[in-house]
C-alpha cells in the first residue's frame, strides 16, 4: 500500500465530507479514493468513515487519526518540493580552460536536453583539483595519466603557416651553435604543464639535442599564441584547439603524450551516474571520442604523405 497516497485520499475526503468531492479535490477519481481509504482502514485496523448515501462522516478513530495524516501529507509534499528544487539546481562542474566557448555552450545545451542545468567553471589543472577538493564544485574534469583516463585527446603541434607535411618532427627544431637568429620554440600551455605530459616532452627534448629554452611553459595562452602567430614558434595543442585558434595542426613524428581526463566528484563520491548521463557531451567538449578514443584531424595534407619529411623544416636532422 502507498501510505502517502492513501493518507492524501483520507485527508481530502475527511476535509470535504464526501468521497466524490474529496476525490476531485485530490485529483483522483472517486473509485480510486474509495479503494485507497479502504486500504488504509485495513492497514490501521479500524474504520475511518461512517458512509451514508450522501456523506462520509469521520468516525471517532478517524478524527483522532486525521491530524497525523495531514502532517504526513504535508511532509511528503515538502519532500517532493525539495527534490524538485535539488533536481533543478545547476551542477557546478570544473572543466579545462582550453575548452572553447562553442564547445562549452554545446555542453550546456546537451545537458539541458538531458534535463540537467550546468554551471561551468573553466580553470587550469591545479585549480580544478583544488576546487573539487574544497567542494566548491560538485565535480571536476581532472588531468590524469593515460592509464587513469576516461577520455583521451591527442596532442600535436600547431603553426601559423602550413608546414606542408602530415607529420612534424620535433628533432627538426635542433639548430647549430652558429645558426643565425633565435631557435624556434615549442610553447606548452598551462593545461599541459602537468608531469605526465611535460616530463616525457622534456626527455624527448634532451634526447633530440634541443636547447632547454626551446620548450617553454606558457603562463598565459594568449601570449603563447601571439608568439606563434607573430613568429615561427609552435604550440602544443589538440586538433580542435588549433582549429579554433586558426592554426595548422600536425601530429608529431615522435611519440607525444596525450591529454587524459577523468571526472572526479567532491568528497570522493562515485561520478559514474554523472558520466553515464553526460559522458558523450563531455567527450565532445574535450575533443575526445565517446569511449575515450582520440578524435580529430589526423594531419592529412594535400602536400604530402606520412612518409614525406622536409629537410631542415619537419624532418629529423642528423
Amino acid at each position: 500500500m502507498d501510505l502517502v497516497a492513501a493518507s492524501r485520499a483520507f485527508v481530502s475526503v475527511g476535509e470535504h465530507g464526501s468521497f466524490t468531492v474529496g476525490a476531485a479535490a485530490a485529483g483522483m477519481s472517486q473509485p480510486v479514493a474509495s479503494r485507497r481509504v479502504a486500504a488504509l482502514e485495513e492497514h490501521v485496523g479500524e474504520r475511518l468513515f461512517e458512509r451514508t448515501a450522501r456523506r462520509a462522516v469521520l468516525t471517532p478513530f478517524g478524527r483522532d487519526l486525521l491530524p497525523s495524516a495531514r502532517a504526513l501529507v504535508r511532509a511528503a509534499d515538502v519532500l517532493l518540493h525539495e527534490a524538485e528544487t535539488a533536481r533543478r539546481r545547476p551542477w557546478r562542474i570544473a572543466v579545462p580552460a582550453v575548452c572553447g566557448t562553442v564547445a562549452l555552450a554545446r555542453l550546456v545545451a546537451d545537458a539541458r536536453a538531458l534535463g540537467i542545468a550546468l554551471d561551468l567553471r573553466a580553470a587550469p589543472p591545479a585549480e580544478r583539483r583544488d576546487l573539487v577538493r574544497t567542494r566548491q564544485v560538485r565535480a571536476a574534469v581532472l588531468a590524469v595519466p593515460s592509464d587513469e583516463a576516461v577520455w583521451s585527446v591527442p596532442l600535436g603541434v600547431a603553426t601559423a603557416a602550413d608546414p606542408g607535411v602530415r607529420r612534424f618532427w620535433l628533432e627538426s627544431l635542433r639548430v647549430g651553435r652558429t645558426a643565425p637568429g633565435p631557435a624556434r620554440r615549442l610553447w606548452i600551455q598551462p593545461e599541459d604543464d602537468v608531469p605526465h605530459v611535460r616530463d616525457p616532452l622534456v626527455r624527448l627534448r634532451d634526447a633530440a639535442g634541443l636547447r632547454p629554452a626551446q620548450f617553454v611553459a606558457a603562463t598565459d595562452l594568449t601570449d603563447a599564441v601571439a608568439d606563434v602567430l607573430y613568429g615561427d614558434d609552435l604550440l602544443l595543442c589538440s586538433p580542435g584547439q588549433a582549429a579554433e585558434l586558426g592554426l595548422h595542426w600536425r601530429p608529431t613524428g615522435e611519440p607525444t603524450p596525450a591529454r587524459g581526463f577523468a571526472l572526479h566528484a567532491a568528497d570522493g563520491g562515485d561520478p559514474a551516474g554523472t558520466v553515464s548521463r553526460l559522458g558523450r557531451a563531455l567527450a565532445r567538449c574535450l575533443g575526445a571520442a565517446e569511449e575515450g578514443t582520440p578524435v580529430g584531424d589526423t594531419g592529412t595534407s594535400a602536400n604530402g604523405t606520412d612518409g614525406e619529411r622536409k629537410a631542415g623544416a619537419c624532418a629529423p636532422t642528423h
